[in-house]
């Protein structure tokens, strides 16, 4: 898939963002611990990722129905069903499939998971992060876990019991994981070293609306007391994705347009939009709304900056990208530091094939932006979700036709991107291979 884009038009206009990505997915998978009815709203329905979990769940019999018009989800899974699929059936292109064992354990005493797919920014074989700790956290809750050639088999006869699990690092999808299982599992489960995001925060809250009894203490520890069986159904909205927030303020800096960007959550949002203010960029806000016009830039410029991407409530790894873009339009030297993924830099070389000149260097851990640099058209593939974003904000900025290939990587992660980008102006069309 790729997406044929005619740069250099201002983006005027309004944007709403919708319901995260990184929740809703997790969300989808909290749904399919009942056999009651679990309504979901605000949700980005037709998200890439979201398309392959709602189809995989239900080929595990799952009875989904997605309102488009409204965003709705309405989910019910008392059929859902542990199955052994074909090889075609378990290829799944996305990352969090280990979410889907808790419901098939409550209901068959096994799941069978496809290996994670997802972006290849390092960590796990083939370029992919790794699945050692979600491994940890079923064998720790009683389950046998067994590698096939094409799946993930999960063995638990009499359900998951309670235990303990400490991580040996923070990690997004091991707590996700471990909070799902626990939820249902027979007994008590304390959780260590937890990574406690917005989004897991989140899943906490639904969670708890089907009435699992989860208690958190501090930023890293989490107690839960299973159900020993299933949950209840519950309505709940997901939260507005942050990072999609952030990406349009930064388009809107860079293109120069004037743009509302409605739904905003700041309260995950405080420090990412701090370093936007401190590079001299005065954000127009009220209690749910940025708007950004050429008037933000105090100084005409962006300041040159250095921060580093971390853990929330820093600036996380996945709003790196976009950094790297505000720094193109900056009257000096900045520099972005990963400490979490120092190996996601494979976007900088297909980005720098649509920036006019030698502005981007990038080294394990560290990218270096000399601004302010002009966008010129032409091709870049896509070597990850955001950095496959940051290319099509390259090409909408620069004059002329680009093409971004593998552009689906962005669908991954953007509600209606195409739809949303005609509501401002701008011109792109995607198209299959």
């Amino acid at each position: 898939m790729y997406a044929i884009i005619e740069g250099g038009a201002t983006p005027k206009g309004r944007v709403r963002v919708s319901g995260a990505k990184n929740s809703a997915t997790r969300l989808l998978a909290a749904a399919l611990l009942s056999d009651d009815t679990v309504e979901l709203s605000n949700f980005p329905t037709r998200l890439v990722d979201v398309g392959h979990k709602i189809q995989f769940c239900q080929t595990l019999g799952a009875d989904i129905r997605v309102d488009h018009e409204s965003e709705h989800l309405t989910i019910q899974a008392s059929a859902l069903r542990a199955k052994l699929l074909s090889r075609d059936e378990f290829d799944v292109p996305i990352r969090t499939t280990y979410l889907l064992a808790a419901g098939q354990v409550i209901r068959s005493g096994l799941a069978r998971v496809p290996y994670p797919g997802g972006c290849p920014i390092g960590g796990g074989s083939g370029g992919g992060r790794g699945y050692d700790l979600h491994m940890m956290v079923w064998r720790n809750l009683g389950a046998n876990v067994t590698e096939r050639e094409d799946h993930i088999e999960i063995s638990a006869p009499d359900g998951f019991k309670g235990g303990a699990i400490n991580f040996p690092i923070s990690t997004v999808g091991g707590t996700e994981n471990a909070l799902l299982c626990a939820s249902v599992a027979d007994g008590r489960t304390e959780v260590h070293n937890a990574y406690i995001t917005p989004e897991i925060e989140d899943l906490i809250a639904l969670l708890r609306r089907m009435g699992a009894e989860i208690t958190v203490s501090g930023t890293s520890h989490i107690v839960i007391d299973g159900r020993a069986g299933k949950l209840s159904g519950a309505r709940m909205p997901v939260m507005t994705d942050r990072i999609e927030a952030l990406t349009w303020v930064v388009y809107a800096i860079l293109a120069k347009g004037e743009v509302t960007i409605d739904q905003v959550p700041f309260s995950p949002m405080q420090v990412p939009l701090l370093h936007i203010e401190h590079a001299g960029v005065d954000l127009l806000k009220n209690s749910q709304s940025i708007h950004v016009t050429p008037d933000c830039l105090r100084s005409g410029l962006v300041q040159p900056f250095e921060l580093a991407c971390g853990a929330h409530p820093g600036v996380i790894s996945d709003m790196q990208a976009f950094y790297v873009m505000l720094g193109l339009a900056a009257s000096g030297t900045s520099r972005i530091f990963d400490y979490r993924y120092p190996e996601r830099i494979a976007f900088v070389s297909e980005l720098a094939k649509l920036v006019d000149g030698d502005h981007l260097a990038a080294e394990r851990g560290r990218i270096t932006v000399k601004g302010p640099a002009r966008f010129k058209a032409g091709v870049a593939d896509s070597t990850d979700l955001r950095g496959s974003m940051a290319a099509v904000i390259a090409a909408l900025c620069a004059d002329g036709q680009s093409k971004i290939l593998n552009v689906q990587m962005a669908l991954r992660g953007y509600n209606d991107l195409s739809g949303k980008l005609s509501q401002l102006g701008a011109r792109i069309s995607i198209h299959e291979d």
